[in-house]
């Protein structure tokens, strides 16, 4: 049997036909895409930005025990207290959160009605939850970036305390532990592989998942070292895994057989060399990181494929107002609310 060519040989993301979606956003970190063309962004003012397919914007905060919500007036800015980094949809259409402000992975209606499923585990509190995932059995696991006050440290440090987690019908428990800068995560499309980004280690894991939510088999998947520290991921159809490099600012992919092709490069490399001379000395501080950004997604943080063929691409970031957005010459892999909500 033959094995189809890679549709990502020879292609890269042509710097001239990339457009933006959206404006004002604040800290689009993480984005979700549904189906009939409306996008969700994290939002920094506390709760996400609903961006419908004409464009038009509604900003949905979080409504915390009936608080009225907020306006999008900048001394409301809630950042240090609610602060949404990643988001999923469970099977009735809520926005699960993972709140790396409260510390806390929460529950959003559409409407704003916000709740705390868990802000602890094993008796002590969460640590800095980081981002949330959900399966099509419904579960919702979720990463842990670190249990370091300030949460900072584990970045000079490079701690290996970061964990995911499993949240089911048994309640919350960890499911692998001793990662380096726990950050997005991602289900192969049999959802046999959790697939695990490793930020301050610069590397992706995988651990193969047992029907009870177990996972064991734990191992390096790809380069020890991806040449930059990766922060969101998403596969394509082709088994393809698209990574951004936050700091780097490029977008690399890495194949199933293993090669790691660079798609976008929007990079500063005096700024990167820079940082990288401190992250190795443990000394880096947000100016050095802050002055890596690059212009397209400053501070590249996700990617997100929709589009009703789901060959639109959406990039996420720390630091940019509006989504860059390119077409790809291959579907991206259906999330599980993708088919539920279809």
């Amino acid at each position: 049997m033959t094995t189809p060519s890679n549709p990502l040989h020879g292609w890269q993301v042509d710097r001239s036909e990339i457009r933006t979606t959206g404006h004002d956003l604040l800290r689009p970190e993480c984005i979700l895409a549904e189906p009939d063309g409306t996008l969700w962004t994290a939002d920094a003012r506390g709760g996400v930005m609903r961006i419908a397919a004409n464009g038009e914007q509604t900003l949905i905060a979080q409504q915390l025990g009936g608080a009225a919500p907020l306006s999008n007036d900048a001394e409301q800015l809630v950042m240090g207290k609610t602060l949404p980094n990643g988001l999923a949809f469970d099977r009735d259409g809520n926005i699960v959160i993972a709140n790396f402000g409260t510390d806390a992975i929460e529950l959003m209606t559409r409407d704003g009605a916000s709740r705390t499923l868990h802000d602890r585990i094993d008796g002590a509190p969460l640590g800095k939850a980081n981002f949330v995932l959900t399966d099509s059995k419904d579960r919702i696991w979720f990463t842990v970036t670190t249990r370091q006050v300030p949460w900072t440290r584990s970045i000079n440090e490079k701690t290996a305390d970061g964990y995911v987690g499993l949240i089911d019908e048994n309640g919350i428990r960890i499911v692998a532990d001793g990662f380096v800068g726990t950050n997005e995560i991602r289900l192969d499309a049999n959802e046999e592989w959790l697939y695990v980004v490793e930020t301050n280690a610069r590397r992706i894991s995988r651990l193969r998942v047992a029907d009870d939510g177990s996972l064991s088999q734990r191992e390096i998947y790809g380069p020890h070292d991806l040449g930059g520290f990766p922060d969101g991921f998403a596969f394509d159809a082709h088994g393809n895994l698209w990574i951004t490099l936050i700091l780097n600012e490029r977008l690399i992919a890495l194949t199933p057989e293993g090669e790691v092709l660079t798609l976008l490069d929007d990079g500063n490399p005096e700024a990167i060399a820079r940082y990288e001379g401190h992250y190795a000395n443990g000394t880096t501080t947000p100016e050095l990181m802050g002055a890596c950004r690059g212009k397209l997604a400053p501070m590249m943080a996700s990617i997100t494929f929709g589009g009703p063929d789901l060959r639109t691409v959406y990039l996420g970031s720390l630091a940019g107002a509006t989504l860059a957005t390119f077409r790809s010459p291959v579907a991206g892999l259906p999330l599980a609310h993708w088919t539920r909500r279809s």
